[in-house]
């Protein structure tokens, strides 16, 4: 079961997908309905908001980050992801969204099936654990990877699954989960699709199911 993260965690996270927002709001179309699952303290939907006059809605656990949203006029649920979203009609919403947080669930493919499930399209950022440096950190180091991308020291960690961007090509390929779109992120910015394994610090994904042929 989920639970909720501590303070210095949450501003971790705050910080680390800050700069990645700028991303996933270029793949929202203006004036769409979006739910995003972990919603934090509402910044990207508030964004969402003001920059594409989207329709929101947030999903989170933590009783501190509902707050904040309810403070900022964000529409909010108290929610646990791990239960999945069966609250949610299919095709209630135009996008999903779960902003580096598919590796703190205890069963993302269940996730990621929902998402397309109640969404025309979903949309995930996470981090790569197969990135250079975290590699360096383990192979070379004998440690656990610790630095800006994974904040987290292991005894400490939300993180229950760690997964690369291959695992999650490949995840989708056994769901039949589409990827419309990757967009490769070296600390915030874009970077070049060249071995992005290796490279990218983060992954933003574009995703439907199957039968879907929504395109951004």
């Amino acid at each position: 079961m989920a639970t909720a993260t501590r303070p210095d965690q949450r501003l971790s996270r705050r910080r680390s997908t800050v700069s990645v927002f700028d991303h996933i709001i270029g793949m929202v179309e203006p004036g769409s309905t979006v739910l995003d699952l972990g919603c934090d303290d509402g910044t990207l939907l508030k964004r969402l908001a003001l920059e594409k006059q989207v329709i929101g809605r947030g999903v989170d656990i933590d009783d501190r980050s509902i707050q904040e949203c309810i403070r900022k006029g964000i529409s909010v649920f108290h929610g646990d992801l791990d239960e999945g979203l069966k609250d949610h009609p299919s095709g209630s919403y135009d996008y999903v969204i779960l902003s580096r947080t598919l590796q703190q669930v205890r069963d993302p493919a269940h996730l990621l099936e929902e998402m397309i499930r109640v969404g025309r399209q979903g949309i995930v950022n996470y981090p790569n654990f197969a990135y250079l440096l975290n590699r360096l950190q383990l192979g070379l180091g004998g440690r656990m990877p610790v630095n800006r991308n994974i904040p987290y020291s292991w005894y400490n960690t939300p993180n229950i699954h760690f997964f690369t961007h291959r695992d999650f090509r490949e995840l989708c390929r056994e769901k039949q989960i589409r990827i419309i779109r990757e967009l490769f992120l070296h600390r915030g910015k874009p970077a070049p699709p060249v071995l992005p394994n290796l490279l990218a610090t983060d992954v933003c994904c574009l995703i439907a199911g199957t039968d879907r042929s929504g395109t951004e």
